[in-house]
């Protein structure tokens, strides 16, 4: 699963398929771990994965976690479980992990989180990376082509976080698939890969810079992915050299503030269960990234 060869991913960026592969792998472990302890095996995810690959370790966990709940109904609350103590620093990647399995077993539901109402809808995301993943340039153009929705676009920023995996981290084969596809769903492709250049990293100096070429017509959709991915790093309190340096290169500011304009930008929707508050929410850190241009 977590080969590129076999995934039909390039092959021809040897560094940046080690190190997107390598994240695969940890997902994969922690799915493995979460499914050995059947809960929340917080103690192997820290001793046993290594500080920057934590967060796919527990999205792996969140997918685990997300399967358990859709086949009891909610009952086991094995999203809540993983989410409290040590988990809570990893909250958007546990409700991302918990989008995963939307695409194979065709699941349409959101997990329902009391307490997160927001940051739940980050499990379309998750869908929209999961399907990318699992079905190639293929699936990101056909989802790209369907009729246009809260959903759609919220899923659409995921299929353009895998596209920077399915490319292994090459600008341009990920500005010419986007240029391929309608033009409305170019802007959520384009937060997609913003969000993972910035935590999934993969790219030296020479391909961020490029990025900053092939992204410009979409600068402030870029902008709000890399937003998202530097606050994930923040709240995790591990924060990669390579997401501080995509952080002053797109917003010209550190991963602490980044942190805190995502936070001050929601702090009216929290309360909100509707897909449209998350909407929302990226459209004002778009409105800010045009403001700090």
């Amino acid at each position: 699963m977590a080969e590129f060869g076999s995934r039909g991913f390039r092959l021809d960026r040897p560094a940046a398929r080690v190190a997107l592969e390598e994240h695969a792998r940890s997902f994969l472990r922690g799915f493995n771990l979460a499914a050995a302890r059947r809960g929340a095996p917080h103690e192997e995810l820290h001793d046993q994965i290594a500080d920057d690959e934590r967060g796919f370790a527990y999205e792996g966990a969140g997918m685990y976690a997300g399967l358990v709940d859709t086949l009891t109904v909610g009952r086991a609350r094995a999203v809540r479980t993983l989410l409290d103590g040590p988990g809570d620093g990893y909250a958007h990647l546990i409700n991302v992990g918990a989008g995963w399995l939307f695409t194979p077993a065709r699941v349409t539901a959101v997990p329902r989180l009391p307490d997160q109402p927001l940051l739940r809808w980050l499990a379309l995301d998750g869908a929209g990376f999961g399907e990318v993943y699992f079905g190639g340039l293929r699936a990101l153009r056909r989802r790209a082509a369907a009729r246009p929705g809260p959903r759609w676009e919220a899923r659409l920023a995921g299929c353009g976080r895998a596209l920077w995996f399915a490319e292994s981290g090459d600008p341009d084969g990920v500005a010419d698939v986007i240029a391929g596809v309608a033009p409305g769903a170019r802007p959520h492709l384009w937060a997609g890969v913003g969000l993972a250049v910035t935590y999934a990293g993969a790219a030296d100096d020479v391909v961020r810079d490029r990025l900053v070429e092939r992204s410009a017509p979409y600068r402030d959709d870029f902008a709000q992915g890399v937003l998202f991915g530097a606050a994930a790093r923040h709240r995790s309190g591990i924060v990669p050299e390579h997401t501080r340096r995509v952080a002053a290169l797109f917003l010209g500011a550190s991963v602490e503030d980044a942190a805190r304009w995502c936070t001050a930008t929601s702090a009216d929707l929290t309360a909100r269960t509707d897909v449209r508050a998350y909407l929302r929410w990226k459209q004002r850190l778009r409105l800010l990234a045009a403001e700090l241009r």
